[in-house]
């Protein structure tokens, strides 16, 4: 099996040219980094402009990474910076953010990218209205950080089913590996369900759920395969959400606004929500900017984390129905 580091990240992110000015001082430059920036700026989107997944491995710096071995872009080995977030103001006066990602080769600018937070329409006008040098890496740690949406049933130590919403800091939840264990933090933020924010919902049934359960798109589900029907080679496997998506029982919920929440235990768990096994938060460097400074040392590695699998194992048809096969074989 293909197991990934749990501290890489892979986001869809545009070339700088494919985002250009149209209107303003930097008329047919691409988005740049802060330095080069100017206010009121019109950019527009080209036609035909396609997102293309970057893989970045944390550093122990916020904000700084390593272009992973295994991305499909940039060059390995090279070091990307998160250099600020803007604010884009669209035609019918809506703001939204993205991310401006910096790589960096021998002390120069290797190549830029922006990581839009929700959607961009192509050849529609937006204006540069903000820029913050220090609200990426926050940003960028809100993605990363697995959530759990309003209203989701997690399992008690007791068995009782609560609403996540319900949940305090001392209850003790049901883990897989090490029985009851004490919620230490519970996070909870309101964000646009657009682009990289938009949650994904499992409906009913799907993997033996009572109920839907809908999550942000990077939460990883311990499956446990009766048969390796998924030819991952070996039964114990985690999964992420977003490979899972078939449009019809798994789908993203965009639009409209989200809340999210986050349940923090001493060590990364394997918890239940709607019955389906799920991970926890997990303090690394790509999460801590999102959460309060006193909570400690990052997480350290547990067995489970390496049973992670690579997204090139799920090009099957539904690969959540072969996983619900290969669960109740």
């Amino acid at each position: 099996m293909n197991a990934q580091d749990p501290t890489t990240q892979t986001v869809a992110v545009y070339l700088a040219d494919a985002f250009t000015v149209t209107d303003g001082v930097a008329e047919g430059d691409g988005i740049s980094f802060a330095d080069e920036l100017v206010m009121d700026d019109v950019y527009q989107l080209a036609t035909r402009a396609q997102r293309h997944p970057i893989t970045l491995a944390a550093s122990d710096k916020a904000g700084i990474f390593t272009v992973a071995g295994h991305s499909k872009l940039g060059t390995p080995g090279n070091q990307a910076v998160l250099d600020c977030c803007v604010t884009l103001m669209g035609a019918d006066g809506k703001t939204l953010e993205a991310l401006v990602l910096v790589e960096v080769e021998s002390g120069g600018v290797e190549a830029i990218y922006l990581l839009p937070l929700a959607t961009l329409e192509p050849a529609s006008d937006y204006r540069l209205v903000g820029l913050d040098r220090h609200a990426a890496t926050t940003r960028f740690a809100e993605v990363a950080c697995v959530s759990f949406t309003r209203g989701t049933h997690i399992t008690l130590a007791s068995g009782q089913q609560v609403r996540i919403e319900d949940l305090r800091v001392g209850d003790k939840v049901l883990t897989r590996d090490d029985g009851p264990q004490a919620i230490r933090w519970i996070g909870e933020t309101t964000l646009r369900a657009v682009g990289d924010f938009a949650p994904v919902v499992i409906t009913k049934g799907t993997l033996h759920n009572e109920h839907d359960l809908v999550v942000s798109p990077d939460h990883r589900l311990f499956v446990y395969q009766r048969e390796d029907r998924l030819g991952a080679g070996r039964s114990e496997v985690l999964v992420k959400v977003r490979h899972l998506i078939n449009g019809d029982t798994v789908y993203q919920q965009d639009g409209g606004f989200v809340d999210y929440f986050q349940l923090l235990f001493d060590e990364h768990q394997i918890i239940y929500a709607e019955g389906i096994a799920a991970e926890s938060l997990m303090v690394d460097p790509r999460t801590r900017a999102a959460l309060p400074a006193d909570l400690g040392s990052d997480h350290s590695r547990r067995p489970h984390m390496d049973y992670e699998v690579q997204g090139t194992l799920f090009s099957q048809a539904d690969a959540a129905a072969l996983l619900r096969k290969a669960s109740s074989s």
